[in-house]
């Protein structure tokens, strides 16, 4: 290692170990035992340029183990990103650009929210599924438009989540070749040395995946990781793991011991630390001019990569003019006129429809004018509906397929869903059963909270499903779901409303859940109901009283709108006036105005609720003297009619509930 490159490297471990020990707050182990690795790769591998942190033929680079993004931070300031040296000063503190775990959007260079373990890993993973579809779609000879590498630092605590596990198991599957993930091999865990629970050959384990494993036995020695990361550059094959052996908190006295991890050092172990690298006390974040000069070599290399880029796009457009409309059209997320013109309208004529069926029926329409849609689902297309049918399957010769077969794996689909949302020009979907997804809740959490356009389809979506039964009936999955800010949740009626939830969550630029019946529904005819301009608000008026102001208002969702329907029927017969709202989405109707929203659920009026759910929630819609008919216990193997009859979500008990809540 020459002076030069030594000195960038305590440049990196001491801007992140100062910015944790001026928070009072940090990881600064991961910094000091892994700044060699990302050195290497930042400076003399990774293509991106700072000034665009956007460019899509980037390559990208994930800090699995989030916890040491001061690590990251310092990478980001000293190329050229727009991250100052005070920011970097305000690490964990309120309002900064740098958090205490990276935030996608609010650091600019960070690629995905990454913490929880073994997200950021099962992203890249997305990331990486994203560039083989797109260079399949439209590269051609000569034009290798999209042609990057996903990269990552990945933890002892990631490989032992079982979301890495699912995913390495896919990637291997597939042969991702341009997946390189570089192992901070450092032994430590925050209860002590990983022998306490984590004993098992990784590299045995992931070359039982179909991975290409590299040791590298010294993560300080610079030339051994370069060397291992150009051999794994050159296998296109298989994914690769490069096994570098670390030492968390190298060159402090808490080297290779678990304080190490997640603490401050203190001052005196961090002014040790600088005596033993040869680093000058004092200033805190000393950045020696020659350092500063090498690292933004950066920004000139990036300008050059897009600019070439840009060149080479141009070129593409006047050999492939129509190929590189739609790949323009998809970089700046633009959606073509007319994509939901000729979506289908059902008609009573059709019988009772599945909402399952129908969304499917909708998803192959739009197939057909959005190239960008692709995805799959938790090895059940067949049950949820999610096939795009006459296009072929992602995978092996066919990179350029839509259908995407995920396997049993509910969290890494989720996971890899949010990475192809956040790469770009891609809109990803992944489907299971609504109980499942209790299974992938980390990374739907991580779309709301990253705001990615990712659709997740649940289908099977209450105890109406019958026979597979209580293991199988959703009961507070819905209640779960809608507790996630930034999440839409959408339970549509019929039909279509089914189709216009589909719109929505074409065209809203965040994560949207479409929950969907297995069970066969009546079909709510466009002719009599607002269900269009309805649907997009959340809650709208679906049958109205035949009063100046109805006597009752019954509020439902999914399949239990139409029982309200003939409830309503049954009331009319009784002399008692109600209207019928459909709510297929709580958070589009809390964002209304005031005065929507109050003319929909009018004050004053007696409010019930009818949803085979739990009834966390609905309290603030019925008010404290309304009435709720819910799900208070798990569901029973039985017919499904049999089961909602017995729990009461009959045209009968409707009623019934509805003349005591008037009485």
């Amino acid at each position: 290692m020459n002076s030069l490159d030594e000195l960038c490297i305590n440049t990196l471990r001491f801007l992140a170990v100062d910015a944790v020990e001026r928070a009072h707050s940090g990881h600064p182990g991961l910094p000091l035992g892994a700044a060699p690795m990302a050195y290497v790769l930042w400076t003399r591998f990774l293509r991106h340029n700072p000034r665009n942190p956007s460019w899509l033929n980037r390559d990208r680079f994930l800090l699995s183990a989030g916890h040491g993004c001061a690590l990251l931070y310092a990478l980001l300031h000293m190329t050229g990103y727009d991250l100052s040296l005070d920011d970097l000063k305000r690490f964990r503190q309120w309002g900064s650009k740098t958090p205490g775990h990276p935030e996608y959007g609010k650091t600019p260079g960070v690629e995905a929210t990454t913490g929880p373990l073994g997200q950021g890993f099962a992203m890249g993973i997305g990331m990486a599924f994203a560039e083989r579809h797109l260079s399949s779609c439209f590269n051609r000879p000569g034009f290798p438009l999209v042609d990057h590498y996903t990269y990552a630092i990945v933890s002892d605590g990631d490989l032992m989540e079982g979301i890495s596990s699912e995913a390495a198991s896919l990637a291997g599957t597939l042969g991702l070749g341009k997946l390189i993930y570089l192992y901070d091999n450092n032994h430590i865990s925050i209860e002590g040395d990983t022998d306490l629970a984590f004993t098992e050959s990784v590299q045995r384990r992931f070359e039982g995946y179909g991975w290409h494993v590299l040791p590298v036995a010294n993560g300080n020695d610079i030339d051994a990781i370069e060397h291992a990361i150009k051999i794994a550059r050159s296998e296109l094959s298989r994914p690769s793991l490069l096994l570098i052996r670390t030492h968390i908190g190298c060159g402090s006295p808490k080297q290779d011991t678990a304080s190490a991890h997640g603490e401050p050092l203190g001052e005196e172990a961090l002014k040790a630390t600088k005596k033993n690298l040869g680093w000058p006390l004092e200033p805190e974040f000393y950045i020696p001019e020659e350092t500063q000069v090498h690292f933004q070599a950066a920004l000139t290399n990036g300008a050059h990569w897009e600019k070439e880029w840009n060149e080479m796009l141009d070129a593409y457009q006047r050999e492939h003019p129509d190929l590189a409309a739609t790949l323009r059209r998809l970089l700046h997320q633009e959606l073509p006129s007319g994509w939901d013109e000729d979506l289908p309208f059902f008609s009573t004529k059709e019988g009772q429809i599945a909402t399952r069926d129908a969304s499917g029926k909708v998803m192959n329409v739009l197939a057909e004018k959005l190239p960008v849609l692709i995805g799959g689902a938790a090895d059940l297309s067949p049950s949820t509906k999610t096939t795009l049918m006459g296009y072929s399957d992602f995978g092996f010769d066919q990179f350029c397929g839509r259908n995407i077969h995920f396997g049993v794996r509910e969290h890494a689909m989720g996971a890899i869903v949010n990475g192809m949302a956040l790469h770009g020009a891609i809109l990803p979907y992944g489907a299971t059963f609504l109980i499942f997804s209790d299974y992938m809740r980390p990374p739907i959490r991580l779309a709301a909270l990253m705001q990615t356009h990712s659709i997740f389809i649940f289908t099977h979506d209450s105890i109406g499903l019958g026979e597979d039964g209580p293991t199988h009936q959703p009961v507070e999955q819905l209640a779960s779901l809608r507790a996630i800010p930034g999440l839409i949740v959408m339970r549509p009626a019929d039909a279509n409303e089914t189709r216009v939830c589909w719109q929505v969550a074409v065209s809203h630029r965040g994560p949207v859940a479409l929950v969907l019946s297995r069970q066969k529904l009546p079909v709510l005819d466009p002719s009599r109901y607002p269900i269009i301009s309805g649907v997009q608000r959340g809650a709208y008026i679906l049958a109205e009283a035949q009063a100046a102001r109805p006597d009752l208002i019954l509020i439902g969702t999914g399949s239990e709108v139409s029982l309200l329907l003939q409830a309503r029927e049954m009331l009319i017969a009784k002399n008692v006036q109600s209207r019928v709202v459909s709510m297929p989405s709580w958070e589009l109707f809390d964002a209304q105005q005031r005065e929507y929203r109050e003319s929909i659920l009018m004050l004053g009026i007696p409010k019930l609720a009818v949803e085979a759910a739990a009834p966390l929630g609905w309290r603030k819609y019925v008010g404290d003297s309304g009435d709720i008919l819910s799900v208070n216990r798990f569901g029973a193997s039985a017919p499904g009619e049999i089961v909602m009859r017995e729990f009461g979500f009959n045209v009968e008990n409707v009623t019934a509930r509805a003349l005591t809540l008037l009485s």
